[in-house]
């Protein structure tokens, strides 16, 4: 994946970027034929927003080279960012999750240690199915009962939604979702799957004695079958969905929006996945959407600036982004947010520990 920017640099750039120390950028770097372009990568959900700000960042100036934009879902994409500084790392990563106390490290092991945190917006994690397809009510403890590979610590006999609960249809268990490497799906697991296994008394007692048995047990996903990941392309799950009217899907909330002719949402705790709920917060499956660069690539990467400036251009709750399906931030996130592209304002890792 990281050799991938190279294609996209001419030999004197890559002479001149791999000069740069992780203290000291050439300032005559900035531009020019052979300048590199912003490189991104990370999550699938963010993708589409991140590709619209690339466009309208083109647009506005049409004499930069436009930003070059991946899908690797979002633990890769924050793998490949930590990796490294320099021409062959990305400059950007789109998160669908908060960036971990622990990546945090490993960025700061390889030096990426000037990072800027921004969110950019908000998302639901919805679950759907085919128009006219299985209906289901759920809760975090349902779905929690539905997918963990040991329930409460015990086997996963449930084979139908009725075995999970009595007032569920008798349908097969069949639900396509994230991979492990998606931000979507470690969402999901702290949203949805820990809440409903904390339910049990004796998981929260759990989790204070042994942490790693206790998140073991309540966000590891059964993989018989009843649960198949679809890699980072939403939009598959989509398709499939519609194909068979048994299947519940997984996905961002723009693409439950973006769909909704052909797929319909299921609830949690009776309430739907909703621009309104969403953005209150009501609606269980909520959450932030994030974007991470390196301070330290500014100066050497022309319109990096100015790419993170169209980010809060485009944002507001009448931008293009809420156009296609992202929740806007409450007004005063985005103003916090905003001081910080305008102040280039550096994480701390103790502000992850903080919230985590």
């Amino acid at each position: 994946m990281l050799k991938s920017i190279s294609a996209h640099l001419k030999t004197g750039a890559v002479l001149a970027l791999s000069a740069l120390t992780l203290t000291a950028c050439d300032p005559g770097s900035s531009g020019g034929e052979g300048a590199q372009s912003v490189h991104a990568v990370g999550s699938s959900t963010v993708y589409p927003f991140a590709k619209l700000v690339a466009e309208n960042f083109s647009r506005t100036y049409p004499d930069m080279r436009s930003p070059l934009i991946e899908s690797t879902g979002t633990g890769n994409g924050i793998q490949l960012f930590c990796s490294g500084l320099g021409p062959n790392t990305p400059d950007m990563v789109n998160a669908s999750r908060r960036m971990k106390p622990e990546e945090f490290d490993t960025c700061a092991s390889n030096k990426v240690n000037e990072i800027i945190e921004l969110q950019v917006g908000l998302d639901g994690i919805a679950f759907a199915s085919a128009k006219g397809g299985i209906m289901l009510n759920l809760s975090p403890e349902i779905v929690y009962k539905a997918l963990a590979a040991q329930p409460y610590g015990k086997p996963q006999t449930a084979k139908t939604w009725k075995d999970v609960d009595p007032s569920l249809p008798a349908d097969p268990i069949l639900v396509y979702g994230p991979p492990s490497t998606s931000g979507t799906r470690d969402a999901l697991k702290e949203l949805i799957l820990e809440v409903g296994c904390k339910k049990d008394p004796a998981m929260k007692a759990l989790k204070d004695s042994d942490e790693a048995k206790y998140k073991q047990i309540c966000t590891e996903v059964r993989n018989d079958g009843a649960y198949s990941d679809q890699g980072e392309q939403d939009n598959l799950i989509v398709n499939k969905i519609v194909a068979n009217p048994k299947i519940v899907g997984i996905f961002g909330y723009s693409y439950l929006e973006e769909n909704l002719d052909k797929v319909q949402d299921l609830p949690m705790n009776g309430v739907m996945a909703t621009y309104e709920n969403i953005a209150n917060f009501s609606y269980p499956g909520a959450r932030p959407l994030y974007v991470y660069v390196k301070k330290s690539h500014m100066r050497a990467i022309p319109g990096l600036e100015q790419f993170m400036k169209e980010w809060v251009k485009s944002w507001g709750k009448d931008g293009p982004l809420a156009r296609v399906g992202m929740v806007a931030m409450p007004a005063e996130t985005m103003t916090a947010n905003a001081a910080k592209v305008q102040n280039m304002t550096i994480l701390t890792k103790a502000e992850l520990e903080a919230k985590k």
